[in-house]
């Protein structure tokens, strides 16, 4: 023995293996499109199995027949209404129990200043922006501790560390789901089952594309329509959107065995749009 036997040591799949997830079982929310069609498809590229949630029959649909050309993964997908809590708990009843990756992406916007918001608007936004994480949460965190492993990973947004004007009940409910992020990884650690929370940017999907043309967002902010895209641009110090697979790529990582130690954080990934 030379003494350095001990230093060398068969790595783990990595989170760029394409066998890193494998046996794994994941449900993406909003796996229709933007973040949330990236992530179903780099989390079968790493060989998860991916059972997709949306409102969106058609969305979803095609990400499936997209993921079955990419990866010979046969994809499931459950439609859904994210806003009312009682049917989407009846809902998952049918779903696989043994899901143990589980990724709270879905989310909507509405321009609205605080003076004249509509509270039914309110109460849909934290509806399907907060409460449904926590319903699936609840779901699937039983099998999670029974199998003594499990990933849940939030997508909030900097909006959820730093307000955005006439997003009220985007920013209330990012900020809220940050805190439900923390209070899950407190309550889990124990069990092996790591929750975290991505805080994008500003980032490359049609729902970002749909508020930066909104008029009224134009309006209230004092952007000019036709020049909004670009002043956007210039507020993010890479000079550009950040694209939805580089969002994916830091939700796979933290699903995968190298980030078995990160729990309870809200990582920023937007360009450098806030340096904390």
């Amino acid at each position: 023995m030379t003494g350095n036997e001990f230093l060398i040591t068969p790595l783990a799949a990595t989170s760029f293996d394409s066998q890193a997830l494998a046996g794994k079982h994941a449900l993406v929310t909003g796996g229709g499109r933007g973040i949330g069609r990236a992530t179903a498809i780099k989390l079968a590229q790493s060989g998860c199995r991916l059972t997709l949630l949306g409102r969106n029959q058609s969305n979803l649909q095609a990400v499936c027949e997209e993921l079955r050309v990419l990866t010979a993964i046969d994809a499931s997908y459950l439609v859904a209404d994210l806003a009312d809590a009682e049917l989407l708990e009846k809902n998952l009843q049918g779903v696989n129990e043994e899901i143990n990756i589980l990724v709270n992406n879905a989310g909507i916007y509405r321009t609205e200043a605080v003076i004249n918001h509509d509270l039914n608007s309110w109460r849909e936004i934290l509806e399907v922006n907060l409460t449904s994480a926590l319903v699936l949460s609840k779901a699937f965190l039983p099998g999670m501790i029974a199998r003594n492993w499990g990933r849940i990973i939030n997508v909030s947004s900097i909006s959820g560390k730093s307000a955005e004007a006439y997003g009220a009940a985007y920013s209330a409910s990012k900020f809220a789901l940050i805190g439900l992020t923390e209070a899950m990884a407190l309550e889990n650690a124990r069990h092996g089952i790591t929750v975290n929370a991505v805080c994008p940017g500003w980032v490359a999907t049609d729902m970002a594309f749909e508020q930066i043309g909104d008029q009224q967002w134009c309006d209230l902010t004092g952007l000019e329509k036709d020049q909004a895209l670009e002043i956007t641009k210039l507020s993010v110090p890479l000079m550009r959107l950040v694209e939805p697979q580089e969002v994916a790529g830091l939700i796979v990582y933290l699903c995968t065995q190298e980030a078995a130690a990160i729990t309870g954080q809200s990582l920023n990934i937007c360009g450098g749009m806030t340096i904390q």
